[in-house]
C-alpha cells in the first residue's frame, strides 16, 4: 500500500536517496505501515494538518537495528496509504561540546495563527514538535530532557528551537513528552514519564515555550519495567452521548513476565491531576482492567492531536514489535511496523469501564474480492477453509462453541508451520510456536492469551493478516491480540498459506465466515 514500489523504495538522508535492497522471504506487510528500509520503533508526533495525516516515527537512518535515533516522516490521506518523505528531525552534534542529541519519541501540535511566535511572521499555522533530546558523548550518557522543534512548511522542514530545553529537571531517565490542549483553561498540557520512577509528571505552559510542573501519577499497574510513552486523553463512552472519562495509557510490562506491553487507567482530570476513577479501582496489574493489547507486539501507542471533526473520538498507532526480540527480526532491509489505526471508546460493564479497540471504519476500503461461507458445524475434525491464500487479508468470523473443549482456527497453515487462533476455558489463545521461523530469538515462540466471555454464547473475531502481523479483534473489540509471524515460504520467496477450522472435544459451529482479499491501491 506504500506508494512507492518495495523492490525500488528510496530513504531520503541528508536529501540523498538510498536505493533499499530487496526483500527475501517477502515479510513486508501490505497495508501496514513499514519504513522503506531499516529500523523503526515509536510512534511519534502523530498530527492531522491541512486534509494530511502525520505519522513521525522514532527511526535509524543508517541501519536495521536501533540506533542514531530520529524522526522519520510519512503523510496519508486516509490513515492507509502512506507517502514516504525525507527524514523529518536528524540527530545532531553540538560543535562545542561535541555531545550528540539522538530524536527520542514525543509529540506535534498545531500552533494555529502561530501564535507563540515560533514561525517566521507571515506563517499561517505553525507546526510545532516536542521531543526528548537523549543526550550523549561517546558511551556515555549525560541527560534526557524535553526539547522543541518547529517547522512553517508542514513538518517538511525543521528548526531547533534556540533556547532548548524546554524542560530540564537534571535527569537520565525522563522521557517522552506527551502535548494536548485543554481546552477548558485554554493551555498545554504535557504529559511526561520518570521512567525508572514508575511516574508520570504532568506539566502546563500557554506558549509551548515556558512550562510549569504541575502534578505526578504513579507507582501503581504494572511496575516490572520502566514507564514510557503516557499518552493522556479523554475517551468517550459507548451509548452515553456526550460522556466521556480520561484515561492515561502507559508502556511498561506486559502480562507474561520479562517482555513489555501496554496498560490504560481510567480516571477523571481536572486540568492538573490525574486521579483514577472511584468506579474504576482496578490499579493492579496486570489485570482484565487495564491490559491494552494482549499480544506481545503493541507497544508505545499514542494519539493523534487536531483530528477532523468528523473522526469519531481518539484514534491510537502502535508499534508492532517487543524489545525482547526486537533487533532480531529475520526481515530486510526493513525492521518493524506500526498497527492498524485504532479508534477507542469505553464500554460500561459489571466490573467497571473498559477499553474498546476497534480499526477505524476506513479499512473496509482495503477490502477486494469476498468469500462468503455461511455456516459450519464439525465435531471432532479439521476442515479446511482455504488451501493456500497470499497471507494478505481480513477475516471475519462467528464461533458457536456450545459444548466443546477447544475451537479455533490455523492460520498461514504450511506443510510445516501453521499459528493457531483458538478458544478454550474461556481463554482465547494464539499459538506461534510453529508459526515459520521462531528460530532467530529464543523469546519469539509463545503462547498469548486474553480471557474472553462469550456474548450469549457466541465468539466474534475480526482478523487481519498482513504476511507478518495479526490482529485479533474479539468481540467487538473487548480484547485484542496482535503478533508477528515469519511463516515458511510456500513457494519460491513469497510465504502464503492455507486456513484451517478444528474442534476438539465435542461440536461447535462456524458461521457468518466472510474473508476479503487485501485490494492493492
Amino acid at each position: 500500500m506504500q506508494k512507492l514500489f518495495i523492490t525500488l523504495l528510496g530513504l531520503f538522508v541528508g536529501g540523498q536517496a538510498v536505493l533499499a535492497q530487496s526483500t527475501s522471504p517477502d515479510y513486508r506487510p501490505q497495508y501496514h505501515f513499514t519504513p522503506p528500509q531499516n529500523w523503526i520503533n515509536d510512534p511519534n508526533g502523530l498530527v492531522y494538518y491541512d486534509g494530511e495525516y502525520h505519522l513521525f516515527y522514532q527511526h535509524n537512518p543508517f541501519g536495521n537495528e536501533w540506533g542514531h535515533m530520529s524522526w522519520g516522516h510519512a503523510v496519508s490521506p486516509d490513515l492507509l496509504h502512506w507517502e514516504h518523505l525525507p527524514v523529518a528531525i536528524p540527530e545532531f552534534t553540538n560543535p562545542d561540546t561535541k555531545a550528540q542529541t539522538a530524536i527520542f519519541s514525543g509529540s506535534s501540535m498545531i500552533d494555529k495563527g502561530n501564535k507563540n511566535g515560533l514561525c517566521p511572521t507571515g506563517t499561517k499555522d505553525c507546526m510545532i514538535a516536542v521531543y526528548t533530546g537523549n543526550v550523549t558523548k561517546g558511551d556515555q550518557q549525560l541527560a534526557q530532557y524535553q526539547n522543541l522543534a518547529y517547522s512553517a512548511d508542514k513538518g517538511r522542514t525543521w528548526t531547533q528551537y534556540a533556547k532548548n530545553p524546554i524542560v530540564d529537571i537534571g535527569s537520565k531517565e525522563f522521557r517522552d513528552p506527551n502535548v494536548f490542549w485543554y481546552a477548558p483553561q485554554q493551555k498545554w498540557v504535557m504529559a511526561t514519564v520518570k521512567a525508572t520512577e514508575h511516574r508520570v509528571a504532568l506539566y502546563e505552559s500557554k506558549d509551548l515555550k515556558n512550562w510549569q510542573f504541575m502534578s505526578h501519577f504513579g507507582n501503581v499497574g504494572d511496575t516490572t519495567k520502566v514507564w514510557e510513552c503516557p499518552a493522556l486523553m479523554p475517551v468517550p463512552i459507548q451509548n452515553e452521548k456526550g460522556k466521556s472519562r480520561w484515561v492515561l495509557f502507559i508502556s511498561a510490562g506486559h502480562p507474561q513476565a520479562d517482555y513489555v506491553g501496554m496498560q490504560y487507567f481510567v480516571g477523571t482530570f481536572n486540568g492538573k491531576e490525574f486521579k483514577l476513577d472511584p468506579a474504576n479501582p482496578r490499579p493492579i496489574a496486570p489485570s482484565v482492567m487495564n491490559v491494552v493489547d494482549w499480544g506481545k507486539d503493541y507497544y508505545a501507542a499514542i494519539q493523534y492531536n487536531n483530528l477532523p471533526t468528523e473522526q469519531r473520538g481518539p484514534v491510537m498507532i502502535g508499534w508492532l514489535n517487543n524489545w525482547a526480540y526486537a533487533n532480531h527480526l529475520p526481515t530486510t532491509p526493513f525492521k518493524g511496523a506500526m498497527s492498524l489505526p485504532r479508534q477507542i471508546s469505553l464500554k460500561r460493564t459489571r466490573t467497571g469501564l473498559q477499553l474498546i479497540q476497534q480499526p477505524i471504519e476506513g479499512v473496509t476500503r482495503l477490502r477486494g474480492d469476498r468469500r462468503i461461507q455461511k455456516i459450519l458445524r464439525l465435531t471432532n475434525q479439521s476442515q479446511p477453509l482455504d488451501q493456500t491464500t497470499s497471507n494478505a487479508y481480513e477475516l471475519e468470523l462467528e464461533i458457536v462453541p456450545g459444548a466443546a473443549k477447544t475451537v479455533g482456527l490455523k492460520l498461514a497453515k504450511g506443510p510445516k508451520s501453521e499459528t493457531i487462533l483458538q478458544y478454550t476455558d474461556g481463554l482465547l489463545q494464539l499459538d506461534r510456536r510453529r508459526s515459520g521461523n521462531v528460530s532467530f530469538d529464543k523469546r519469539f515462540p509463545s503462547i498469548e492469551e486474553a480471557p474472553v466471555a462469550l456474548q450469549n454464547g457466541v465468539l466474534k473475531l475480526r482478523i487481519f493478516i498482513d504476511k507478518s502481523i495479526i490482529e485479533v479483534f474479539a468481540n467487538n473489540g473487548e480484547r485484542v491480540i496482535t503478533d508477528q509471524i515469519f511463516p515458511n515460504p510456500a513457494t519460491g520467496d513469497t510465504p502464503s498459506g492455507g486456513i484451517e477450522l478444528f474442534v476438539d472435544g465435542g461440536s461447535a459451529v462456524f458461521r457468518n465466515i466472510t474473508r476479503w482479499t487485501y485490494k492493492k491501491p
